[in-house]
C-alpha cells in the first residue's frame, strides 16, 4: 500500500496521558504533519466535529468497513466502541505530500508498526502515574464512575506495552513532553 518514502508518525498513550495536546502542538508548528482522522463508533464529545476530530460512523458501517478491509488498523477499544484508521485517510495525506500523525490506541500503534516497520515511528506518551491519569480523566467531567474505572484499568494494561515502542516520553510537564516528542519526530523525518 505504501512505498518506503511514505512515513507515518504515531503518538499513542492511555486516555488522559496528554497525547492529543502534544499532537495539537506538533500540528500547529509543522504544516507538513497532518492529523489522521480516525473512524469511531462512539458519540461526539463536547465540540467534536465529524470529519475533523473523527469520522463518526455506526457500528454496522464500521463492521462493513472491516469486512471490506478498509482499515490499516482497528480495535474495539471499549465494549461496543470501535476505533480505526482508514487506508484511504493515509493515502489522502501522502498524496498531498504530508506525513500522517496518528493519535491512536497502543495496540493499534503496534499493529501499524508491524505492517510498516521502516516507515513508522511509534511514540508512547507515559503519564506520571496511574493516579495522576485518573485525576486528569476525572477533571474532564466526561466520564461516569464506570467508564472512568474502565479507562484506568485499560491504562494500567496499556502501560505494559510501552517498552515495545520506539520512544517513551514521560508527560509530567506538558511543555517538556511536547519538546521531547518534537525532537524525536524531527530526527525520524530528517528535519
Amino acid at each position: 500500500m505504501a512505498s518506503l518514502n511514505k512515513k507515518i508518525v504515531i503518538i499513542a498513550a492511555p486516555s488522559g496521558s496528554g497525547k492529543t495536546s502534544i499532537t495539537r502542538y506538533l500540528l500547529g508548528k509543522y504544516p507538513k504533519l497532518a492529523f489522521s482522522i480516525s473512524a469511531a463508533t462512539r458519540q461526539p464529545r463536547g465540540a467534536e466535529v465529524h470529519g475533523k476530530d473523527y469520522y463518526f460512523i455506526s457500528v454496522a458501517e464500521f463492521q462493513q468497513k472491516i469486512q471490506d478491509n478498509a482499515f490499516v488498523e482497528w480495535e474495539m477499544v471499549y465494549e461496543g466502541k470501535y476505533y480505526g484508521t482508514l487506508k484511504e485517510e493515509l493515502e489522502r495525506m501522502w498524496t498531498a505530500g504530508q506525513v500522517p500523525v496518528l493519535d491512536i490506541d497502543v495496540k493499534g500503534a503496534l499493529h501499524v508498526k508491524k505492517q510498516f516497520p521502516e516507515q513508522t515511528l511509534i511514540i508512547f506518551i507515559e503519564p506520571p502515574s496511574v493516579e495522576e491519569l485518573e485525576k486528569r480523566l476525572r477533571s474532564r467531567g466526561t466520564e461516569t464512575e464506570e467508564s472512568l474505572a474502565a479507562r484506568v484499568n485499560k491504562a494500567s494494561y496499556e502501560l505494559t506495552f510501552k517498552n515495545q515502542f520506539d520512544k517513551v516520553i514521560l508527560n509530567d510537564v506538558l511543555e517538556d513532553a511536547c519538546k521531547a516528542t518534537e525532537k524525536t519526530i524531527c530526527e525520524f523525518l530528517g528535519w
